[in-house]
């Protein structure tokens, strides 16, 4: 399939074009893209096929897009799983006896996925232990004697990042993942970006590797503020070291509160205070109560054999605000985090080169900030030339936009701002209200939308658009613009590009 690019020289009669359909199923990613043969035919290629597990009726919307690629063929020359998420791999598992009528030749992953991969043993063993971390923070929060709001909010969210970015144990997003390579019946690649090329001549097509990279301190930076559309860095490094030493002590017994000033039996947790018997636990638990832990009192009522004694009016102080045995737990949030955000920058990202025209398609899957940042230093050799990541971005003509335009995936200089051609085109794979009910926030973000929007001359499509969804008119830009040549859709479904 790939030659030495010392040796590619463009097809006699080059393709230069390609069709993609993006699936709109809300909060997820499936694109299926076609490539024109020369001498006929075309080049079938999915990358991915998931849906967010919060997106009501998700698994119907899945079956529908299953069908939907049946229509436009069940062979795929290469199916490209980018990363280990449920968003991105579902459908391999809730559809896979639909998929069991498709013939796959070939599966891409990133390295990180390889199992024979020392470095990529040691990324699973991470999040192996991360998810049991997180377990046991849940666990631990379930258990709470009268929770605060704070710590109930957090328990919401801790067990939403895990449920709906891994399953419960992690072994969800992995069957599915392992469904979509048993497609290709033992033809699996692992790709690197210090691989060359891959050259196409039938296709008229170059396809780089950019990410992710083989630096771990790339693969943890998810954030940095000088890179982001105005979004501040969420956590700090002292929080980020506790959670990931929580990880490696919770994978052996319990989770430890590492910043703790005591050892870990020094003194006696208040859950256990309060659960204690006998005439002085009772005292002790009645003290720590009204002193320490315990909510405010009703007031007392009345006593009629008691005339002479004025009845309680007020109630006690509250006194629960004074509690911290759980806030610690806290951290637990931020491990959740920097796991999904950290398995989101091992993405596998590929560009799209058309030979004869040098233009260029991005796919950056979920890519976050040091992902992206690793492509500023990556080089290949292509015959007498040298071409870098920067020259790549310079020459995107179409930018799948990355991680559902979320804050920290499509960086201000190092990445949007690299790209500098006047007929950029954009898509982003989410709907916003989906992303509201997960409480993600802005997704996608403001400023990048702004940003995308100016550098796009206004071609910029969203899973969401009004036009597709049947809420409103068609798109405020003409096809053909652009890179965009053609433009259909179906309704709640599709959208379908032809670009070049």
């Amino acid at each position: 399939m790939a030659r030495n690019p010392a040796t590619a020289k463009p097809p006699s009669q080059p393709a230069g074009r390609m069709t993609v359909r993006h699936y709109c199923q809300g909060i997820g990613d499936c694109h299926l893209l076609s490539f024109p043969k020369v001498g006929g035919g075309l080049f079938w290629m999915l990358i991915d096929c998931g849906v967010h597990s919060s997106v009501t009726g998700g698994t119907a919307k899945i079956a529908a897009i299953v069908q939907d690629i049946a229509t436009q063929t069940k062979h795929i020359d290469v199916l490209v799983l980018t990363h280990e998420h449920t968003d991105h791999v579902s459908g391999f598992l809730t559809a896979a006896d639909q998929f069991k009528s498709f013939s796959v030749d070939a599966v891409w992953l990133a390295w990180t996925e390889n199992p024979a991969d020392p470095q990529a043993k040691q990324l699973d063993k991470y999040k192996n232990d991360a998810v049991t971390a997180l377990q046991a923070a849940s666990q631990r929060l379930s258990a709470a004697a009268a929770p605060s709001d704070y710590i109930t909010a957090l328990h919401q969210g801790l067990d939403a990042v895990i449920g709906f970015s891994f399953g419960a144990t992690g072994s969800k997003v992995r069957a599915a993942r392992d469904a979509g390579i048993g497609l290709a019946r033992g033809n699996i690649h692992y790709l690197e970006p210090t691989d060359p090329p891959m050259i196409r001549d039938d296709l008229g097509l170059r396809i780089y590797v950019l990410g992710p990279p083989r630096d771990a301190k790339l693969l943890g930076l998810t954030e940095r503020a000088s890179e982001m559309f105005g979004a501040q860095v969420a956590t700090s490094p002292r929080s980020r070291a506790l959670a990931v030493a929580c990880a490696v002590s919770a994978a052996q017994t319990e989770i430890v509160d590492t910043g703790a000033p005591f050892d870990t039996y020094v003194g006696t947790p208040l859950d256990a205070v309060a659960r204690a018997v006998g005439p002085e636990a009772a005292a002790l638990a009645s003290f720590v109560q009204d002193n320490y832990s315990g909510p405010a009192k009703p007031p007392a009522r009345p006593n009629p054999s008691r005339k002479n004694l004025a009845p309680t009016t007020q109630p006690d102080r509250d006194q629960s605000w004074r509690r911290i045995d759980q806030d610690w737990l806290g951290i637990s949030a931020d491990l959740a985090m920097q796991l999904d955000s950290k398995t989101n920058n091992t993405s596998l990202v590929l560009a799209f080169e058309f030979i004869d025209t040098g233009r260029v398609l991005l796919f950056a899957a979920d890519a976050q900030i040091g992902n992206w940042l690793s492509w500023q230093d990556r080089s290949w050799q292509v015959g007498d030339a040298q071409v870098t990541g920067p020259d790549l971005l310079a020459r995107t003509v179409y930018y799948k936009v990355g991680h559902h335009g979320s804050h920290n995936a499509t960086p201000l200089a190092k990445g949007l701002g690299q790209m500098h051609q006047t007929d950029l085109s954009a898509f982003v794979p989410t709907n916003a209200l989906d992303a509201q009910k997960v409480g993600w926030g802005q997704m996608p973000y403001t400023a990048i939308l702004k940003a995308l929007a100016t550098q796009c001359s206004g071609r910029v499509i969203r899973a969401d658009s009004p036009w597709i969804t049947g809420t409103g008119p068609g798109p405020e830009f003409q096809a053909p613009s652009g890179s965009i040549k053609s433009l259909s859709f179906a309704q709640n479904l599709w959208v379908e590009l032809q670009l070049a």
